[in-house]
């Protein structure tokens, strides 16, 4: 099997799809992780479109989110 492994300095590209293998250990590699710096792009709130509803998620003045319908 060949190695994925990335040197420590990069970051996988949260764009591109991982492929699941099957093996239990790699589960967590599945979900896909943005920072909240790339999610809000310099906004503190943004809108959320899920399952025909709208959604806003914020960040308080604490650094907190918070997720309204």
């Amino acid at each position: 099997m060949a190695s994925t492994s990335q040197p420590d300095d990069r970051k996988p590209d949260p764009s591109v799809p991982v492929q699941a293998t099957g093996d239990a250990s790699n589960a967590r590699s599945e979900i896909r992780q943005l920072t909240s710096e790339e999610l809000f792009a310099g906004r503190q709130e943004i809108e959320i479109q899920h399952d025909g509803e709208q959604y806003r998620l914020r960040i308080t003045r604490n650094g907190k989110l918070i997720l309204h319908k």
